[in-house]
């Protein structure tokens, strides 16, 4: 079966000692999900692992153990997030890891997540943590960075080109010459060239191929297409509510944070317009991250494993019919965003459903 689903993996499940300066000693991701509560009737938090599985990154075991798990439901390779911030590496253990101890047997590729980081887990967006700075010759440290990984056979590539894919270029000011860059230097290695895929999701539909790269990807949720607002059901209801809200007689969840029907978007993206360039598609199982924000959060409800079973086939009909099988990738987000409620891995309310209907999904 050529189509190959990768799923987002995020790393920060292991404590750094830029976390607990920023946040507190022994911070993980983890951190944020036990903290988690109920806002309404029916909200679905906390997000628990399958038997409390609040595991431990550091270990190499830990991922074995997972890829063997994706294996097992067809996902044939994780996308990690990688951080470089002009050398300084964050939340890099576990690539590490698994480049020395050559396990486990899982293709990957890795996706520069090159925002700054601030403190928007507590409402101070603006207060910066880390923050991103480009030049050229950081550029070219980077890919001599990347290189050991890209020569690994596990790494995924398409007609010997690692697959990169980059957050938001749009924030690089020289984006154009940094491509041109990694692109002779990959060559120098003994590569054809670089696959280099950009994200899309911050700003409308820019051409990947203005910013030198050769593909874009959608990330799901993608703020285009959200779908209805649950509250707007009733909207006479939802309008008193807002009156109220704005009033300060009396506050409403559905008014301070953002909470959309899980089933309106998937129909939203579905019916999406096709792009005029190369766009790989991209679907989530579910999403509520005021696990990070106890205000302005994002809430997808009334996801169903039958609903995104259905969303998983029609964009892998989509990939089949638009990609060379030597492309045909589909991206899920995530393995395990547990801070955002977005995870394949199993919890306690679902088991492994989603993990069985993507599996289903693909096969239909």
């Amino acid at each position: 079966m050529p189509l190959k689903p990768i799923a987002i993996y995020l790393p920060q499940y292991h404590t750094i000692p830029e976390n607990d300066e920023w946040w507190q000693k022994g911070f993980t991701e983890w951190t944020n999900v036990k903290k988690a509560e109920s806002q309404f009737t029916g909200h679905y938090q906390p997000h628990i692992p399958l038997n409390n599985n609040y595991y431990d990154l550091s270990s190499n075991q830990v991922m074995e153990e997972q890829a063997a798990l994706a294996k097992s439901f067809g996902i044939e390779g994780f996308c990690f997030y990688h951080y470089w911030f002009t050398g300084h590496l964050l939340l890099e253990k576990p690539l590490h890891n698994m480049l020395a101890e050559k396990k486990p047997d899982m293709p990957f590729c890795m996706c520069w997540a090159n925002e700054n980081w601030t403190r928007t887990w507590d409402g101070q967006d603006k207060q910066v943590l880390i923050e991103q700075h480009y030049s050229l010759d950081d550029d070219k440290k980077h890919i001599e960075y990347l290189m050991p990984f890209f020569k690994d056979e596990r790494y995924i590539k398409i007609d010997n080109k690692p697959v990169f894919l980059m957050y938001r270029t749009e924030l690089h000011p020289n984006i154009k010459e940094a491509v041109a860059l990694w692109r002779a230097e990959a060559k120098k290695a003994g590569f054809d060239d670089l696959y280099l895929i950009r994200v899309e999701n911050h700003l409308k539909e820019i051409n990947p191929a203005d910013h030198g790269f050769d593909a874009g990807m959608e990330f799901a949720p993608d703020s285009g297409y959200k779908g209805r607002k649950v509250a707007k059901s009733n909207f006479m209801k939802y309008l008193i509510n807002k009156i109220l809200h704005n009033s300060g007689i009396k506050k409403s969840v559905h008014h301070q944070n953002f909470i959309y029907s899980y089933q309106s978007m998937v129909n939203s993206l579905i019916n999406k317009p096709k792009r005029a360039y190369k766009y790989f598609r991209c679907v989530f199982p579910s999403w509520d991250n005021s696990a990070r924000r106890k205000i302005h959060a994002t809430m997808y409800l009334g996801s169903k494993p039958s609903i995104f079973q259905h969303w998983v086939k029609e964009m892998a009909n989509f990939t089949r019919k638009n990609f060379e099988e030597k492309e045909q990738l589909l991206f899920i987000n995530a393995w395990n965003e547990w801070g955002e409620g977005c995870h394949l891995e199993p919890d306690e309310k679902h088991g492994t459903q989603y993990l069985e209907a993507l599996k289903k999904g693909i096969e239909e």
